[in-house]
Parts: C-alpha cells; sequence; structure tokens
C-alpha cells in the first residue's frame, strides 16, 4: 500500500494556568516555528489555552468565554496549509468540556470533547467537565487521523471507534503530571494501544510546573507496531518534528469524517532539527522535576528571591543547591540561626555550603531571643519538667525570622522538610513548617540523601560531613532524629507501605519490619494529618503524594489492626 508522508509536529510547551493570551502567544510563536519547517499538522498539550489544571477557574463563566474568545481569535492567525490542534475548554448550554479544536485556513473546522474524565489521585475532572461523546476523524486529503485526550488513551473504546471510522493516526493531547517512573508505564500503555488497533500515536504532552503538579513532557510518536519513532526531551519546552509516513484513507466520506481540504500537497521542506534525547536515571529525572517545579513556583508566582534557613544538615543543603539550580546564586539567601545547642560543625558546614554555592548567607542568634521566651513562660511552666516546647519554641523563633525577612524584602521562604518528617509528623507547626513553598515534601529522607549524592557528582558543593553526621534537630544536648524515630532506612520502606501503597499493619510486617515498629510509626502518621493540612505546597514526585492524592480526614476515629 502506498503511503503518504506527512511531517507532524509536538508542540511540548509550558502553559500558566489563567494566562489566556500568554498561552495563546506561545502557542502561536510555536505554529510559525512548524511553518517554517514545512509541518503539516501540529498538535498542543491539553487545555493549552487555559493551562491544566485550571480548578475552579472554571466556575466562572466569563474565564470559560474568555478562553473561547481567545482560541477564535488565534484560530483567526493559523493561515496557510498547517492544521493545528489546540485545547481549550468548550462550551455548550451549562454543560463545559475538555476539548480539543482542529483549526484550519482560519477557521475551527471541529472540535473533540474528551470521553472519559479522570477522577481520581490528582485529578478532579467530574466536578467540572462533562464527558463528550461523539468520535469524530479528520481527513486532510487522503490522510484520515483523530484527536482524543489524555486519559482517552488510557481506555480502549475511544481508540477503537475513531479507528472504525477511518482514522490511521491518533493525535492524543495531554497533561500528565509527573512521578518516577511514570514516563514507562505512559510508553507501555500507548506501545499496547498502538499495537492493539494499528495506529500511529502522536502523543504531546504539557511541560512545567503547576502549585504541587509538575508535568515532565517527554512526548512521543509511536508507530503502529508499538515502536517508538522519536520522544522530545524531559522538562523543557520543545517542538518535535516527526516524519510519518501514513496509510491512506478509504476513498468513502463518513458521517463522523470533517473534510479539511480535498488535496494533500507534497511541500519542500527543510531538514528536521536534531532530536537527540537521552534516558534519565530515577535520580537525574526527580532532581530535573524538582528544579523545575521550584523554578515555575517562584517565578509563576511573581518572586525573585528565596530564603532558606540553613542548619548544617542535609535537607537545607539539599534545598539550597536546588534554588540555585532553579534561581541562580544571586536569588537564593541561607540564613543560619545557632542556638545554645548548635555544634560548631553545623555552622561551619553552612559556611561552607554557602560559599561552595556563592549564595548570600546571614547569621542571626536565636539564643537571647530564646532567652526571652523561657523567663516569659517561666511562672507558668514552673512545676513541668523540660519537654518538646522549650524544644520547639527555638523552631518557631527560626520560623518567625524567616517570615519577618520575607515580609520586609519580599523573599519567598522555602521550607526544608522532607517526607519521612512529613509523615510522621516529625516537624513544627509554625517552626520549621513555615514558608511558602515545601521544595522537598515529597522527597523521603533515603531518596534526600541519593538526590543530594548525585547533585555533588555534577560539581561538588554540599560538604561531606552533612553526608556521615547523624541527623539531627539540634533541639536539645546530644539529640539524633533516631531518638524519635527508627532509623531512616527502616522507616521510609514502612512509609511507602502504608501512605503510598494502603497496606495493613500485619502485611507490612510480615515484610521484614517489627510490629512494634510498625505501629508506632502508624500512629505518627495517623496523629500528625492536622499538621500536614497546614504545611505549604510541595513538589509531587511519588505516585501518592500528600494533599492532592492522599486526602484523609483530621478527626478519624479509625485505626487500622491486623
Amino acid at each position: 500500500m502506498q503511503t503518504i508522508n506527512l511531517r507532524i509536529a509536538l508542540a511540548q510547551i509550558n502553559a500558566t494556568v489563567g494566562d489566556l493570551e500568554g498561552n495563546s502567544q506561545k502557542i502561536l510563536q510555536y505554529i510559525r516555528r512548524a511553518e517554517g519547517f514545512g509541518v503539516d499538522v501540529i498538535s498542543f498539550p491539553e487545555l493549552a489555552i487555559t493551562g491544566y489544571p485550571p480548578e475552579d477557574l472554571l466556575l466562572k463563566p466569563k474565564f470559560v468565554a474568555d478562553n473561547i474568545a481567545i482560541l477564535k481569535d488565534l484560530s483567526r492567525r493559523v493561515e496557510g496549509e498547517l492544521t493545528a490542534i489546540v485545547g481549550f475548554v468548550d462550551r455548550e448550554g451549562k454543560n463545559i468540556y475538555n476539548a480539543a479544536a482542529v483549526i484550519y485556513k482560519g477557521r475551527i473546522k471541529g472540535v473533540y470533547r474528551k470521553a472519559c474524565l479522570p477522577n481520581y489521585g490528582v485529578f478532579d475532572e467530574k466536578r467540572y467537565f462533562t464527558p463528550g461523546s461523539a468520535s469524530p476523524v479528520f481527513r486532510l486529503g487522503k490522510v484520515t487521523f483523530a484527536v482524543n485526550i489524555c486519559e482517552d488513551i488510557w481506555h480502549e473504546s475511544p481508540l477503537k471507534r475513531q479507528a472504525s471510522f477511518g482514522a490511521k493516526i491518533i493525535f492524543n493531547i495531554n497533561a500528565s503530571p509527573y512521578y518516577a517512573g511514570k514516563v514507562k508505564e505512559r510508553q507501555a500503555v500507548i506501545s499496547a494501544q498502538a499495537r492493539a488497533h494499528r495506529l500511529i500515536l502522536a502523543y504531546t504532552n504539557l511541560v512545567g510546573g503547576q502549585d504541587e503538579l509538575v508535568f515532565d513532557g517527554q512526548s512521543m510518536v509511536v508507530d503502529k507496531f508499538g515502536k517508538v519513532l522519536c520522544r522530545a526531551q524531559a522538562f523543557k519546552e520543545n517542538l518535535m518534528i516527526a516524519d510519518i509516513q501514513a496509510p491512506p484513507a478509504a476513498a468513502k466520506r463518513t458521517k463522523n469524517s470533517i473534510q479539511l481540504s480535498d488535496t494533500f500537497a507534497v511541500k519542500t521542506r527543510s531538514a528536521l532539527p536534531a532530536q537527540e534525547v537521552t534516558h534519565l536515571s530515577e535520580e537525574e529525572e526527580v532532581y530535573q522535576a524538582l528544579v523545575l517545579g521550584l523554578h515555575d513556583y517562584v517565578v509563576k508566582n511573581g518572586f525573585k528571591k528565596v530564603v532558606i534557613g540553613l542548619s548544617g544538615g542535609i535537607d537545607s543543603a539539599f534545598v539550597a543547591a536546588l534554588a540555585v539550580d532553579a534561581l541562580g546564586a544571586d536569588n537564593v539567601i541561607g540564613v543560619f540561626m545557632p542556638s545554645r545547642y548548635t555544634s560548631a560543625e553545623s555552622e561551619v558546614d553552612a559556611s561552607q555550603l554557602a560559599q561552595n554555592l556563592g549564595i548570600k548567607l546571614m547569621r542571626i542568634s536565636i539564643e537571647h531571643i530564646y532567652k526571652i521566651y523561657l523567663m516569659t513562660l517561666e511562672p507558668h511552666f514552673i512545676g513541668s519538667e523540660r519537654n518538646i516546647a522549650e524544644e520547639n519554641l527555638q523552631a518557631r523563633i527560626r520560623g518567625n525570622i524567616l517570615m519577618a525577612l520575607s515580609n520586609k524584602f519580599g523573599w519567598l521562604v522555602l521550607t526544608t522538610g522532607n517526607k519521612s518528617e512529613m509523615s510522621t509528623g516529625y516537624a513544627t507547626l509554625y517552626g520549621d513548617m513555615a514558608g511558602g513553598f515545601a521544595v522537598i515534601k515529597d522527597v523521603p529522607k533515603t531518596l534526600v540523601y541519593r538526590l543530594t549524592r548525585y547533585r555533588n557528582s555534577l560539581g561538588f558543593v554540599i560538604p561531606e560531613r552533612v553526608f556521615t553526621k547523624a541527623p539531627t534537630a539540634e533541639l536539645k544536648p546530644n539529640q539524633k532524629d533516631s531518638d524519635t524515630l527508627p532509623r531512616y532506612e527502616t522507616l521510609d520502606p514502612i512509609l511507602k507501605a502504608y501512605v503510598e501503597e494502603d497496606r495493613e499493619p500485619a502485611r507490612i510486617a510480615a515484610s521484614g519490619f517489627d510490629r512494634e515498629a510498625v505501629a508506632k510509626v502508624l500512629a505518627m502518621v495517623d496523629g500528625s494529618e492536622y499538621k500536614r493540612r497546614q504545611s505549604p505546597p510541595g513538589i509531587k514526585i511519588t505516585p501518592k503524594a500528600f494533599g492532592r492524592d492522599r486526602r484523609m480526614p483530621i478527626t478519624n476515629g479509625y485505626r487500622p489492626t491486623d
């Protein structure tokens, strides 16, 4: 069978939620670039006009109307022979739809409405959208293609219908959030669907950070045998162009087909840009996700500089390195706040870190303030033994200092708590939890060590002693994290089993863990929901993060038993 040479482009763009005009301008820029390469069809991510996820902006009728007006204006500027597929919010009566417009020669020639609406994990689409029911196909000369959206590719029925209507190529547009290992899951599903329906699949994904979510891009084209022909870069905007061999469609037209053009002219084309993409290790992948998520949260929310409390420990050191890579050293300020329990080694390590990173370091002792607190509270604490209250006073003083600097200079406070601490509540409310963005909130402690080693492999910045000394909050004499928590090598697998995999205590213990240790950890997790509910947003990098994924009631009388 003679095939038709088709040049397609997957525009992996970083859209900003709510910036309708800015997103439209970016779409138009990518269209103009694609025209320069003689592209026939270009696809953009899911809800490219509005950004994803727009959440309750969708409940504002004017927001929906404005997005439609922006799309119509954009379509008038898409001239020539190029066909553009653009995600937007469609409306009919009181219903709104997650939709894709197919634009050709200055007109919206057809619209596909997402059929399968995800309502699990971070997704909440049934709150807003009505599912679509039609499955149009589009004819460009003898080439017949169809469009579907994100979740549709994970189900058989949308593709089966479109293939039965003659589609040979599917443009699947996405806003698929990242977590470690997600790209392998996607590729397996896409390849299986391509093989099952004998279709070429062009998978376009969003890239960029949006609050807790990071979109990793990694758009791809897969042939009808399930082979990946090309893949776009991870965590970067990318115009990926591919030449594919499209089987011609049957001459007969059906009621489901929308004719874009009766002819398809072979164009004189420039050479394709080089597409060299390396596969990332887990550490590289997660590190790049954190850098992108941090950069976009800071920049898209109008901040220029961030401030971090440096303790001399590994978490604050890692967050500082991330911030420098995301924002530049001139935009990162470290603050070292010693107390009577702070070791000399911690000050040396914090100073060395700041010097290695090239960031400004402020030293503000909390000792005088701490004495005043103790004196003020002494008449009220009389007769009570010293306990965690006196420890947490120090953390809260530090939180107040950082927030004062934030208020004074407009710096965003980055907290430094990791997932192991957030899970067990090993953090001080209004203390080390105080801030604007919790960068490593979803990163387990053991992974923090691995990622920090990875960062040092790119260029030594984090002092070696930070890796080797025992983790400690330094809020009382000779304190170590292991006084309160199991060793992190034991704790993190228990937390993963309970928080991310929803395993029962008996099953967790049967995996080789002490039953008392399991019971203690689970009690800490269950008793700390009120803290997590008040913590800043943080970047999701695991399959189940606190907040968007795991939504537990604070007042909760249920406790799992064996």
